[in-house]
């Protein structure tokens, strides 16, 4: 029998766990050398990506975030006790650092949308007197396409560092993705202590305000899957689905 795995988290006193879990079965503690991890028996080879699975295994994690900072598993992550056991041993100290990090916070995610384009750009370039021809107006506009591409990637350094600046001093840690080129220029996960949750989104909302022709996407508060971080160590080592 495999166990599906929710997360791994601190042992706390008087820890509560929700009932049911994925498939309606009882979630139950896996006590792990100082750790806990939350976990689902399961008699399936993989889980089934559903809408409701989805739902329960959030509202488990959900569940351990109220209480404390948990180390999320990625949806549908099967395992044997004994692996899951062997890789927190193998990677305590590890562990231990990763949890420092999150303790005491939450994950808030920002995207950004644009509407810049090359054909919005329209960039000018210099005339030379070999315009003329099929081939010189290739090379013309993969040199236009090119600077426009440039200009793009600077506008959206400028973006990320702007978005930076407004929420100073109120994220412990970032993972910031570009993408110049897509109408999704930005996307942003910020690792924001509880107490520091409101003035956070006090802040982003008075910065939307500054910037109208940009759209802006804003979630959380969720446990801090993106840095978390233990999925890609665990599937590594064991292979496991």
């Amino acid at each position: 029998m495999k166990l599906y795995a929710y997360c791994l988290a601190e042992s706390v006193e008087e820890f509560t766990v929700p009932v049911n879990g994925i498939s309606g079965a009882p979630v139950r503690q896996l006590a792990l050398d100082g750790l806990v991890a939350l976990v689902s028996d399961l008699e399936i080879a993989s889980v089934p990506v559903t809408r409701e699975n989805a739902l329960m295994h959030e509202a488990v994690v959900r569940t351990v975030m109220n209480q404390t900072t948990p180390l999320p598993f990625r949806f549908g992550t099967l395992a044997t006790a004994e692996q899951i056991q062997s890789y927190v041993s193998a990677r305590k100290t590890a562990l231990e650092s990763r949890f420092a990090l999150v303790r005491g916070c939450v994950e808030m995610s920002v995207k950004i949308i644009w509407n810049a384009s090359f054909n919005d750009l329209k960039v000018e370039l210099p005339k030379s007197q070999n315009e003329e021809g099929p081939g010189a107006a290739f090379l013309l506009k993969k040199k236009r396409e090119i600077v426009g591409s440039e200009r793009l990637a600077s506008e959206a350094a400028e973006l990320k560092q702007w978005l930076s600046d407004q929420i100073q001093g109120l994220v412990r840690e970032e993972q910031v993705s570009l993408r110049p080129t897509e109408k999704l220029v930005l996307a942003a996960s910020h690792l924001v202590e509880r107490d520091a949750v409101a003035t956070y989104t006090q802040k982003l909302t008075a910065a939307r305000l500054e910037r109208p022709e940009l759209h802006f996407l804003v979630s959380g508060p969720w446990a801090p899957y993106s840095f978390a971080n233990i999925d890609l160590e665990f599937e590594m080592h064991f292979g496991v689905s």
